[in-house]
């Protein structure tokens, strides 16, 4: 599968998801909901305020006349959060997008235990690549939300992760905690967090997925790798997954995969009641309309 299969499927669905824009107001945001509307991606309720709206949707002559689209007012920037929040924690959409507002102030709204999408899990960053060369859609967590994960959260992220993977059709992937090594070193808390998951997954701890490790880099995505090293394992040279020790290796590994191997990425936030879009203003319009196909496929 790549990313525009992921597309095509979303646009063959009878029936459109719903996705609920918080503060609707820039020309950014509106860009992608235009093409997300030309595309037949989805049906998209526009939060902030209306003249606002008006004034960037002219910009690009976007029709907000169009069936797929509905106008919803606020009267501040934590208004329109709080409104698209509650039409997701309700139900009456599927998706959250965040538009021209901090990401602090949505999930500070995300968050809150009454009216928010707060689960039983931690929210972890989920990014989906399409790396030329590299036959499969490769997922990586977390590039983006925890800094420091602590073994227990390492088992929310994977979990988090497996769950988007089983969404999107993948009903055991297998997945590689990463370390510098792929041997259980004491001194390298990474390897042993690695080799505890590992038997978690096995006793039942982590569901879904097949959890091997700990591996390093190449000895995970590398099949060459693993017999050169000799390495006896079900993930190793074909992970699904990567999984990372440290906020630091994951952004590495993001910007490595964009900027070096030329890949496409779409990116979500898992682990609320439903997928969330922090797109930002340095994004492509693509990675935007990937992610919203990412998100409604995941939902």
């Amino acid at each position: 599968m790549d990313f525009e299969q992921l597309v095509n499927g979303l646009c063959q669905l009878d029936t459109k998801k719903t996705v609920a824009v918080a503060e609707a107001t820039n020309v950014e945001t509106l860009k992608a909901i235009k093409e997300g509307v030309e595309r037949e991606l989805a049906a998209f309720k526009l939060f902030g305020n209306l003249e606002e709206i008006r004034q960037a949707a002219d910009e690009i002559d976007l029709d907000l006349n169009q069936p797929q689209i509905t106008l919803h007012h606020a009267t501040s920037t934590e208004n329109a959060v709080e409104k698209a929040v509650m039409s997701v924690s309700e139900e009456r959409s599927d998706v959250l997008m965040k538009g021209n507002v901090a990401t602090k102030i949505v999930l500070k709204a995300v968050l809150k235990k009454d009216s928010g999408l707060r689960n039983d899990r931690i929210l972890s960053h989920v990014a989906l690549f399409e790396i030329p060369g590299r036959e499969n859609l490769l997922f990586l967590t977390d590039a983006g939300m925890n800094i420091a994960p602590t073994l227990e959260e390492k088992v929310q992220i994977i979990q988090n992760a497996v769950d988007v993977a089983n969404r999107l059709g993948n009903d055991e992937p297998k997945v590689a905690p990463l370390a510098a090594v792929e041997i259980v070193n004491p001194a390298m808390q990474a390897s042993v967090d690695a080799a505890v998951l590992s038997q978690m997954q096995k006793r039942g701890q982590i569901t879904n997925c097949i959890v091997d490790g700990p591996l390093a880099f190449d000895n995970a995505i590398s099949f060459d790798s693993k017999e050169e090293k000799k390495i006896e394992s079900d993930v190793a040279g074909q992970a699904d997954i990567l999984v990372c020790p440290y906020i630091e290796v994951g952004n590495t590994l993001y910007k490595s995969f964009t900027y070096f191997a030329g890949a496409k990425v779409a990116g979500i936030i898992s682990g609320a009641k439903a997928p969330i879009v922090l797109t930002s203003r340095a994004d492509t319009a693509e990675s935007k309309i990937y992610s919203l196909a990412f998100a409604l496929s995941s939902s």
